[in-house]
């Protein structure tokens, strides 16, 4: 599902405009955004936490080239998924 389908789903199931919609999964979307920038993590119960985690910088190799490289420190964002949400992934039947 992405983010046009989300919205969908809620107008339909709220019976509320796409437009208003739009404008709660983006306020959501923003507090995750603010709260990692801020706080450096952020927990949504039965989904998961989302955390800003540093990787060092590091020396890599090209593939191609075989020549190594220099690769700067970084910030990414992880995520650790609830009990809730790894319970119901277990249950889920893969085609």
């Amino acid at each position: 599902m992405n983010k046009s389908e989300i919205i969908d789903k809620i107008a339909t199931d709220h019976e509320i405009t796409k437009v208003k919609a739009k404008q709660i999964v983006e306020q959501v979307f923003g507090f995750v955004g603010s709260d990692l920038k801020k706080e450096g993590r952020f927990s949504f119960p039965d989904l998961g936490t989302f955390t800003v985690s540093q990787r060092a910088a590091r020396t890599g190799r090209n593939p191609a080239t075989g020549e190594s490289i220099k690769i700067k420190a970084s910030k990414n964002v992880r995520f650790k998924a609830a009990p809730a949400l790894k319970d119901l992934v277990a249950k889920v039947k893969i085609k």
